[in-house]
């Protein structure tokens, strides 16, 4: 992605563009027929980047093929502000996959100028100059672009000699210090985005700005090893030095001890002072220097810099690096807080990424509030959930969510558009969570949920037998803005599918509880008395307050509810308190029946209920796994669906491994997780099959008790899944045949909450 723009300088008209019309090669790897003295055509290109720019003019492109060119360079040819020239990788099947390399360890080059030109840019290369040669040099330039260029050894980049409207801009500079030097009354300079990491013991400084007015330094990462971060020195005046991240620790985390005086972050001399503003940096405290240097007085706290020179008001000085995910970590002030009206801000990060927002973390900055301070974007984000429904999103017998009111055909697929439905967003729509039944099966099998577009998986989120009606809940990522069902069986079926709420940008935070029992109806627990609910009889339970849950600020909780001893068929509907019971079932049975189902409702007034939408009683059971508010440090991560174990198959952990074999009676499956960092719950779908007799599975976390809980009722010989919510602990989560006979678990992992 070109800088043109982003910060304000001329792009290339297509007139300008089209009058020279053409581009010149450069290819020097063997059989591409390179002669320095052809014309550069794609057919017998140059050898080396010099005889290209010797030969360039303005509007053309000079496209270099990844290839290694041993060769100094100066660049004095110019573009025009309509037509520039441009110096750019260029990917061909001859390449050896290095990207643009000018210079080895073994041939360094002497340096890389440019003098005296203007309009120029370069792009997406790689430069590896000698020790103590110099890097990049401008001097005299005008309009001159360097867009993700790396430089590894060398003495920087300088720019000099009254050169103006310079931008380096995504760079990579891996050289003695200053990482970037601009001098000698170079006006307009912009450094953005920046990651520089000098690497010479005698200095690690990273950019000194001296008498060179209008300078813009936005949103570098600069870290320097106990010497200076940032430096206007000399009438380097009206600055802007704004989203920098400066860390000036030794090794990124220790105290600089005696060397700590030289290791400012961010200094502003006396005669540089006027017209400059700094905000909306993080300036790293561990190196025990100063945060702040200015005009001649050192400030060790952002506080004290603010109220002396009303600058920094935005800025932290805190830890940049390092943070630690958890429940007791810091936040981090890169996160979410940047000035996105800074000058000079582009529209990707050093590594080409867009800015995602953290839904864990509030959006301080401007704009869009979800741009991130330094030159990195931080990508590890998850989702954040927003109750809806329940809502009728497909019906096959209707038609709903389908063109025509008919059954699912054998090994037939739906393909169910859920982005922009029922109140679901368009766009930034990462998973949505649905109770899906199954209805009219003719024959027995399987249903599979997965995001669209992808291979249908080897998984399986509902099980049944030939007639029989069974729900679930299913939670699954979503691409293109759809979800797909794969009826896995020798029959039609029938489908229908509730909104249960989608993840995505905005919403509430999952807090994982329990599993912790609020409700039965036998017991009695969460009821006055112990007594079946009637037919067409409704139970209001209070889920705030109890067992973990916050008294306010919960937007919806999820629980494992089992109806048990019904007298009749019928369909329980869970939706939020004080609503009308809706059109939407969350449990299916028959008489005499015991039946699990994992919901995820809306809480209103505290409270959500329950209907019996049968003509016979029944009792109810509900365990909580988990509940939803606004603040939290918990995301989730949509994946898969990926099978984590099949005990009737071997299993390959990371620390053991496993052989086919079923869980005994009374036994427990203890399934690792150490690969999986800052995880605190997992979403499964859990399904027993083969069991010897009845019984049930309760799924908890590891070290713990087993719950008197239950996840899966099953009758032998039945295959039944469920969709499990469940904390994890010491990287592991536990699962527990309640049952005098062994039996085979399939478990599949769709998402996870973390840190």
């Amino acid at each position: 992605m070109t800088l043109l723009g982003a910060v304000g300088l001329p792009a290339v008209s297509a007139s300008g563009a089209a009058a020279a019309g053409s581009t010149l090669y450069v290819n020097n790897a063997a059989g591409a027929n390179c002669t320095d003295g052809g014309s550069g055509t794609q057919s017998a290109p140059y050898c080396t980047i010099g005889a290209a720019a010797a030969a360039v003019q303005p509007g053309q492109t000079v496209a270099i093929a990844d290839g290694i060119y041993n060769e100094d360079l100066t660049v004095t040819r110019s573009g025009t502000a309509e037509a520039p020239i441009t110096f750019r990788e260029m990917k061909n099947d001859l390449s050896p996959g290095v990207g643009v390399q000018i210079g080895t360890w073994a041939k360094p080059i002497n340096g890389f100028f440019v003098t005296g030109a203007q309009h120029v840019r370069f792009e997406n290369l790689l430069m590896m100059p000698g020790q103590q040669k110099p890097s990049i040099v401008v001097d005299g330039a005008r309009d001159v672009v360097f867009d993700n260029v790396t430089i590894s050894g060398g003495t920087g980049v300088r720019i000099t000699g009254g050169s103006d409207k310079v931008v380096v801009g995504r760079a990579h500079v891996m050289t003695a210090g200053p990482a970037i030097l601009v001098d000698g009354g170079s006006t307009g300079t912009v450094l953005t985005t920046n990651v520089l990491s000098p690497n010479v013991p005698d200095n690690r400084s990273g950019i000194l700005v001296k008498d060179a007015p209008n300078t813009v330094v936005v949103s570098n990462t600069v870290a320097t090893s106990c010497f200076a971060g940032i430096v206007l020195d000399g009438t380097s005046t009206g600055a802007v030095v704004e989203n920098n991240v400066v860390d000036t620790s030794a090794d990124g985390e220790k105290s600089c001890g005696a060397s700590a005086t030289n290791a400012t972050g961010i200094s502003v001399a006396q005669a540089a002072t006027a017209g400059t503003k700094v905000d909306y940096n993080v300036v790293d405290s561990r190196s025990d220097g100063a945060a702040y240097s200015w005009a001649g007085t050192a400030y060790v706290t952002q506080q004290a810099f603010t109220a002396a020179t009303s600058q920094g008001v935005h800025d932290f000085v805190a830890q940049s690096f390092g943070i630690q995910k958890g429940p007791d970590a810091p936040l981090d002030h890169t996160v979410d807080s940047a000035d996105e009206n800074a000058p000079g801000m582009l529209p990707t990060d050093s590594a080409g990424y867009s800015a995602v927002d953290d839904v864990t973390v509030a959006n301080t900055g401007t704009g869009s509030g979800i741009r991130d301070r330094g030159a990195y974007e931080n990508l590890d984000v998850g989702s954040a959930f927003t109750p809806a429904g329940p809502t009728r999103l497909l019906d096959t017998r209707q038609p709903i969510g389908v063109p025509a009111a008919q059954a699912v055909p054998a090994g037939g697929t739906v393909d169910l558009q859920v982005a922009g439905v029922a109140g679901v967003p368009a766009l930034g729509v990462t998973a949505v969570t649905m109770n899906v039944t199954v209805t009219d099966p003719q024959e027995a099998g399987h249903l599979t949920v997965y995001p669209h577009g992808d291979a249908a998986p080897n998984s399986s989120n509902l099980n049944w037998a030939a007639g029989r009606t069974i729900p679930n809940l299913v939670t699954v990522p979503v691409k293109d803005g759809k979800v797909s069902f794969q009826n896995v069986s020798g029959g039609t079926v029938h489908l229908i599918a509730d909104l249960a709420g989608y993840y995505g940008t905005k919403g509430s935070l999952f807090h994982a509880e329990g599993p912790n029992r609020l409700l039965d109806t036998r017991a009695p627990i969460g009821v006055p008395s112990a007594q079946a609910v009637p037919a067409w009889g409704t139970v209001d339970l209070p889920v705030t307050a109890v067992a973990g849950v916050p008294a306010t600020g919960v937007t919806a909780v999820t629980m494992n509810v089992t109806v048990t001893d019904p007298e009749q068929d019928g369909h329980l509907t869970v939706y939020p308190h004080g609503d009308k019971a809706p059109g939407a079932s969350n449990l299916n049975w028959t008489a005499g029946r015991t039946i699990p189902n994992l919901v995820t409702v809306p809480v209103k007034d505290g409270k959500v209920s329950f209907y019996n939408a049968s003509g016979g009683t029944v009792h109810l059971i509900a365990d909580l796994a988990g509940y939803y508010t606004a603040e939290g440090k918990v995301s989730y991560r949509a994946v898969g669906p990926q099978r984590l174990v099949d005990t009737r198959e071997n299993t390959h952990w990371e620390e053991s491994d496993r052989p086919a074999g079923t869980v005994p009676a009374w036994g427990t499956l203890d399934i690792p997780l150490s690969y999986m960092s800052n995880v605190t719950a997992l979403t499964l779908n859990v399904t027993v099959t083969e069991p010897g007799t009845d019984g049930h599975l309760t799924v908890y976390p590891h070290g713990d008790v087993a719950p008197n809980a239950s996840n899966l009722n099953f009758l032998p010989g039945e295959t039944i899944a469920n969709q499990v919510v469940v904390p994890v602990k010491d990287g592991k989560v536990s699962f527990y045949n309640a049952s005098g006979a062994p039996l085979h678990l399939i478990v599949d992992l769709f998402g996870y909450q973390s840190y």
